[in-house]
C-alpha cells in the first residue's frame, strides 16, 4: 500500500499550474465573447454528438477547458490543485500530462457512447431524426427545445453540449485512490476516509445519480465515470508493462 507525504514535494508542479491557468483563461474569453461580443464558445467548442452540425473531433480535447459558472469552474480547479500537485510530483509532468489528457478524451468518449445508447430507447422515426438534425441545433443555440417531449429529449441529446474538466479530474481521483489507497481524505474538511473508499463511494453515486437520471440533472455523470474508468484501464496498463507505479 502506498501513502502520499508531502515532503519535498512542489505545491503548484508546472502541469497543474498551466492547466490551472489555461481554464481560467478559457474562461474569462468564454464570458466576454458570449455576454459582450455574441460569439457563443460553448456552442463551437463543447462537446457534441457526433451526429450533431456543430460536433468537431477536437472538440474531444477544446471541451475539458470550457466551464458553466463559477462555482463549476472553482470545483474542477479546486480538485485538479488538490490532486494534480500530488500525481505529477510522483509521476512528473510528462506522464501526468498524458493521463490527465486521456482521460478528459475518454470521458468525452464515455458520453458519446452513453448519448448513442439513451437515443435508442426513443421512437425516432426518419422524419423526426431529420428535424432535430436540420432546425434543433439553431433552437439549442437560442435557449429553445421541442414542446414535443420526444423530439426535445432526443434534441438536447444530440445538439446539447458538454462541458468541463470534470471527466479529468475525476480520471485524477481514481488514480490518487489506486497510488495512495491507504492516505486519508476528509469529506467537508472534517470527517476522515480512505482514498479507496472514498473513490468507491463516490464512483457508486455517480453510477446512480447517471441511471436514475433525474429531470432537471444536467450533470454528465457517466462522463465523469468514464474518466474513472480510463484512468483504472491506463494505470493497469503501465503496471502490466513495467512502469515504477
Amino acid at each position: 500500500m502506498s501513502y502520499y507525504s508531502p515532503s519535498g514535494f512542489s505545491m503548484l508542479t508546472p502541469v497543474v499550474k498551466n492547466l490551472l491557468v489555461i481554464n481560467i483563461i478559457c474562461f474569462i474569453i468564454s464570458f466576454i465573447a458570449e455576454a459582450f461580443i455574441g460569439i457563443d464558445i460553448t456552442n463551437n467548442f463543447g462537446l457534441h454528438y457526433i451526429a450533431s452540425p456543430s460536433f468537431r473531433p477536437v472538440q474531444f480535447v477544446t471541451y475539458m477547458f470550457l466551464h458553466a459558472n463559477l462555482e463549476h469552474i472553482f470545483f474542477n480547479m479546486f480538485a485538479l490543485w488538490m490532486f494534480g500537485n500530488i500525481l505529477e510530483n510522483f509521476w512528473g509532468s510528462k506522464r501526468f500530462l498524458t493521463y490527465y489528457l486521456v482521460t478528459g478524451i475518454g470521458a468525452g468518449i464515455a458520453q458519446i457512447i452513453v448519448a448513442y445508447i439513451k437515443l435508442q430507447t426513443y421512437p425516432i422515426t426518419a422524419e423526426m431524426w431529420d428535424i432535430v438534425l436540420s432546425e434543433g441545433d439553431e433552437l439549442i443555440r437560442t435557449s429553445r427545445n421541442y414542446v414535443d417531449s420526444t423530439l426535445g429529449a432526443v434534441n438536447g441529446i444530440v445538439n446539447g453540449s458538454t462541458i468541463g474538466a470534470s471527466g479529468a479530474v475525476f480520471g485524477l481521483l481514481m488514480a490518487f485512490g489506486m497510488l495512495f489507497p491507504e492516505s486519508q481524505l476528509y469529506i467537508f474538511f472534517l470527517l476522515p476516509i480512505k482514498a479507496k473508499w472514498f473513490v468507491f463511494i463516490y464512483g457508486a453515486i455517480e453510477l446512480f445519480s447517471g441511471i436514475q437520471n433525474s429531470v432537471g440533472d444536467n450533470t454528465a455523470h457517466f462522463a465523469h465515470l468514464g474518466g474513472m474508468i480510463f484512468g483504472y484501464l491506463l494505470i493497469r496498463y503501465w503496471r502490466k508493462h513495467g512502469s515504477s507505479l
